[in-house]
């Protein structure tokens, strides 16, 4: 007992922040199962059907902890969708990453977010409704995501210029036409009404994409006309 004392003192007086550390883990991992178990309520019951009273107890944690990290159930709802999106931002950084084609990158960024709204949707059971619904509140999630995926957007067609393989004259707006054309895209696809699969539209979507931003090698104006 006298040497874990010992050894207690010791951490404490080279390492001060330790014991701050320690409690600012503590608190990340709460948060994080707070989310977690309101995740787990929200998709069996739904929004409207949970209250902060089912949280507190289907965690353990208690309603005086529960309204230490959240207070009300709009920003428990606010935290749940915005891990949601956090995830999906990585995973498009990881497909912007690859080392693909610009064009080939671009298109699989498009169904990758595609696929993973649907995912989300239906994952979530009762959140469908939700998303639906409010899309005033889903689109004030959304805002880092839709924000780094337009940063994904603009390096990919960066990339594309860089290496002669796009002509665009207008990144921002073409990315920004881009951006909302895949969010346009949403509903259509979680219904399945793009195709009957994404073997038969991915092609189409490609071949927009070239049509529209592929650098077309064109004779020299200039050239003298031998015809």
């Amino acid at each position: 007992m006298l040497f874990a004392a010992y050894i207690s003192a010791f951490l404490l007086q080279k390492c001060p922040l330790l014991p701050t550390f320690a409690a600012d883990m503590g608190s990340i991992k709460t948060r994080k199962k707070l989310i977690d178990v309101a995740r787990q309520l929200f998709a069996k019951n739904g929004v409207d059907d949970t209250t902060m009273n089912d949280i507190a107890l289907a965690s353990g944690k208690g309603r005086r902890t529960l309204y230490t990290y959240f207070k009300s159930k709009e920003e428990m709802f606010y935290a749940v969708s915005e891990e949601e999106m956090a995830r999906m931002s990585e995973r498009l950084r990881q497909v912007a990453d690859k080392d693909l084609e610009p064009e080939d990158k671009l298109v699989q960024l498009i169904y990758t977010h595609l696929s993973l709204i649907k995912e989300a949707v239906m994952r979530n059971g009762n959140l469908r409704a939700e998303f639906f619904r409010n899309i005033w509140l889903v689109e004030k999630v959304r805002k880092e995501f839709d924000r780094t995926e337009v940063d994904l957007i603009t390096q990919i067609i960066m990339q594309g210029i860089r290496q002669g393989k796009f002509d665009v004259t207008n990144i921002r707006l073409s990315v920004d036409i881009i951006h909302f054309c895949i969010k346009g895209l949403e509903v259509p696809y979680i219904y399945g009404r793009l195709g009957t699969s994404i073997s038969t539209s991915r092609p189409m979507v490609k071949q927009v994409i070239h049509r529209a931003m592929a650098k077309i090698d064109r004779p020299d104006e200039h050239e003298e006309n031998t015809y």
